[in-house]
């Protein structure tokens, strides 16, 4: 059993307490910090927690507290996870670790050097979608991987400090952009060195200084791209799309906002329908167990079951780390209008990958580029020289 402390009574807050309260069965909510002594008695009240407080060291230091779970605006993180170092408290943070690679770095390292157990709570890469298709993957379904694009867009985040680019760290990219990145890494593989990366990033709509929008690619070195596309200018709700393509096939997984329960409405009633949803008239789409469709009790299952295993979970710190050493590249190119490397002082993958050889033989003459079963049965097969370069085909008549 987890004794859970909760760093932040608000939305990301709750959203974790409704994952924790029961799904495993055995862990409990006992302590909650908050800055605002009404949010902390409002969530003490609502899930149950016997102890909450107004000051973080605090709640940390809780007698009652052996696992810190972080939902604090991004300028608060490093402050919350160096007290859990001192302390010696188990820490899972939520995404992004920092608003700099640099930040996170210096987290993950602290923890590590104090050997305290650190998981980064990236609940996109755990809904049930993702996991199946990631397995797919892992299985050799679709082959080797050329490029994992995901989509994450809505009208905005909820709170007045993501709208502040110093306490924020940035706008879109960095929160919408750090799920992305890691989505497309995982399916790419996350021991695969990340280049160099090309973003557009721009304030099209919301009158703040960080962009609202951005599309941006990552390079990497055995050749794959990843590319994510991040909006805080959409309207119509929250779309959250993955489309990954190998040699072999393609994935296409929609997460959120067409997840096949579609209601319409008058408008007689005012009650919640979805994360971001802007309206609660005409056609609707609702979600049938938004944290469960969200990935948040597979997540915290696994970060728990690793602690209690000794083992690693899925998605660590240094995990966090890396996509935040990607958004930093993304940011310095959507100023330079250049590729811009990656700078990762601290690499624990693969090096030296390259790009495997995109010629495969079809005889001893010839590389083969492409084969094709025609309307009326026919087989046309299309095939390159291999001294001259010449193009030619070959028409197998059906039959």
């Amino acid at each position: 059993m987890a004794k859970i402390c909760i760093l932040g009574g608000g939305f990301i807050g709750r959203f974790y307490a409704e994952s924790l309260c029961g799904r495993r069965s055995k862990d409990s909510v006992t302590v909650v910090y908050s800055r605002k002594e009404a949010t902390a008695l409002r969530f003490a009240k609502d899930y149950n927690v016997p102890h909450y407080c107004t000051e973080m060291e605090d709640a940390i230091a809780h007698a009652e507290s052996e696992f810190v779970v972080i939902a604090l605006p991004n300028y608060l993180h490093e402050e919350a996870v160096m007290l859990c170092v001192k302390h010696k408290k188990a820490v899972l943070c939520t995404k992004p670790l920092g608003r700099t690679a640099e930040e996170a770095l210096r987290m993950t390292l602290a923890c590590e050097k104090a050997g305290i157990f650190a998981g980064y709570l990236e609940d996109l890469c755990y809904t049930p979608k993702f996991l199946k298709s990631v397995k797919s993957v892992e299985d050799g379904a679709i082959g080797r991987i050329l490029w994992a694009k995901s989509r994450e867009t809505h009208p905005g985040p909820h709170a007045e400090w993501f709208w502040d680019i110093e306490k924020a760290g940035g706008g879109a990219v960095l929160d919408l952009g750090c799920h992305c990145i890691e989505i497309a890494r995982n399916f790419i593989g996350k021991d695969v060195l990340p280049v160099e990366v090309m973003c557009w990033a721009d304030t099209q709509v919301k009158p703040i200084d960080a962009e609202d929008h951005a599309i941006g690619l990552v390079k990497y070195e055995n050749g794959a791209i990843g590319q994510f596309e991040v909006s805080w200018t959409f309207r119509g709700g929250m779309d959250l799309r993955d489309e990954v393509m190998g040699t072999e096939g393609t994935i296409w997984v929609n997460s959120f906002l067409r997840t096949g329960f579609e209601m319409f409405t008058s408008g007689n009633s005012a009650n919640y329908v979805a994360e971001k949803a802007e309206t609660n008239v005409g056609w609707q789409f609702p979600v049938g167990d938004e944290a469960h469709e969200l990935g948040y009790p597979t997540m915290f299952n696994d970060m728990f079951d690793a602690y209690e295993n000794g083992t690693q979970p899925r998605e660590t710190f240094y995990d966090g780390y890396v996509v935040n050493a990607i958004i930093d590249a993304a940011y310095k190119s959507a100023r330079t209008k250049l590729w811009e490397p990656v700078q990762l002082p601290e690499w624990r993958g693969k090096r030296g990958l390259s790009k495997p050889s995109v010629y495969q033989s079809y005889d001893e003459k010839h590389w083969l580029i492409k084969e094709e079963i025609l309307p009326n049965g026919d087989k046309k097969i299309i095939l390159k020289d291999k001294e001259s370069g010449a193009i030619s085909e070959i028409n197998q008549l059906a039959g």
